[in-house]
């Protein structure tokens, strides 16, 4: 009778149990079914807005103007006393040329023209005379003519013996010695402007219709360490290299560095002006053998693959050139996993907004699409 009892009460105990796992299903049962969760990303809503980059571009230093100095006769050379990195004034003797046979034959045609002169008069007086025929007469002033010629000519080519500078400037080559014989043609020197040092630098055919003549540019020169000099831009070339599409630009500074030299490796920054960019950050823009793209969250919440055309990249967003319009909500971050047409579930917006505001619209570009 004592051993009865504890298995009667177990047995209470569990139909207990089972009585409540059965309300417990009653009641879950008559609950309405939960909505799964979609897709989880998070995305931002494009916007167009004026956005006006810099762009930093390599180049190099050179002399604008430059003047090769040839001799323009033949003959040995008598002196020549400037050297590399001299210093020259302008119409300063720089080189002479022995002339001893010019100055020769100089005598010779003065002496010439002297006689011829002497002739016609001779025929003048005897043509008042009927004594010489008009046919003497003509012979005479064609002959001082050409006598007169000559004399020109030489005082020319005696001229040409002595090479002075066209300007004040710099010496930069030197490619002869004293006592060489030289003919004509034969380079001699090279002289340059030092106040016409540039920037020479490659801009790109995306970036080419935003910069203009007189725009402001910083020149970085690294041999002279990390300062910025101020400068503009002086001139744009017209035609583009074929091998990479970038125009040759040239920046000229509003005062000239010292120690500053041609040939030095430059960087220089370029602003261009501000334009009406769509601009999504790059971690949203996707490809794959079809194309570049973008996923979006259309309205009815749900996936959509948009094809896009791209242009340059900007700091870490690109330009939307085609495919998307402003407004868009554009996917992010959750793209494991993400389908067409799949319901989508906004964990956050994200916080990097895909357009700059018009008070902050300048973005550096270390490295670009434009490149």
């Amino acid at each position: 009778m004592l051993t009865a009892l504890p298995a009667m009460a177990v047995i209470a105990v569990l139909l207990m149990g089972c009585q409540q796992a059965q309300q417990s299903d009653d009641s879950t049962a008559d609950a309405p079914p939960r909505e799964r969760p979609g897709h989880l990303v998070t995305t931002v809503v494009t916007e167009r807005a004026p956005v006006s980059t810099q762009h930093e571009r390599p180049g190099t230093l050179r002399l604008r103007r430059l003047v090769r100095l040839y001799a323009e006769e033949e003959g040995r050379i008598k002196a020549l006393d400037v050297f590399e990195g001299d210093q020259v004034a302008r119409d300063q003797l720089l080189v002479r040329l022995e002339d001893d046979v010019l100055r020769a034959e100089l005598d010779k045609a003065r002496a010439t023209l002297a006689q011829e002169r002497l002739d016609l008069k001779r025929f003048e007086d005897l043509a008042k005379r009927n004594a010489a025929s008009q046919d003497d007469l003509a012979q005479a002033r064609t002959a001082l003519a050409l006598a007169e010629a000559d004399l020109k000519l030489l005082e020319i080519r005696l001229a040409d013996t002595r090479i002075t500078a066209p300007f004040g400037g710099i010496i930069t080559e030197r490619l002869a010695e004293p006592g060489d014989f030289v003919t004509k043609n034969t380079q001699l020197l090279t002289l340059a402007d030092p106040a016409s040092l540039v920037a020479e630098v490659y801009v790109s055919e995306l970036v080419l219709p935003y910069i203009s003549v007189g725009d402001p540019a910083r020149i970085r020169i690294d041999a002279l360490g990390g300062r910025l000099f101020d400068g503009e831009i002086l001139r744009i070339h017209p035609t583009l290299s074929e091998a990479n599409r970038q125009a040759k630009v040239e920046i000229r500074f509003e005062a000239i560095p010292e120690g500053a030299r041609a040939g030095q490796f430059v960087r220089a920054q370029l602003a261009t002006a501000a334009v009406a960019r769509l601009l999504v950050p790059f971690r949203a823009l996707r490809q794959d053998r079809d194309g570049q793209f973008v996923w979006v969250m259309d309205a009815a919440g749900e996936a959509a693959r948009r094809p896009v055309r791209t242009g340059m990249r900007i700091a870490d967003q690109v330009d939307i050139l085609d495919g998307l319009e402003a407004g868009a909500r554009v996917v992010t971050r959750g793209f494991l996993g993400i389908a067409e047409g799949k319901p989508l579930t906004r964990v956050d917006d994200d916080p990097g907004q895909a357009m700059a505001t018009p008070d902050a619209t300048s973005a550096r570009v270390e490295m670009s699409t434009d490149a």
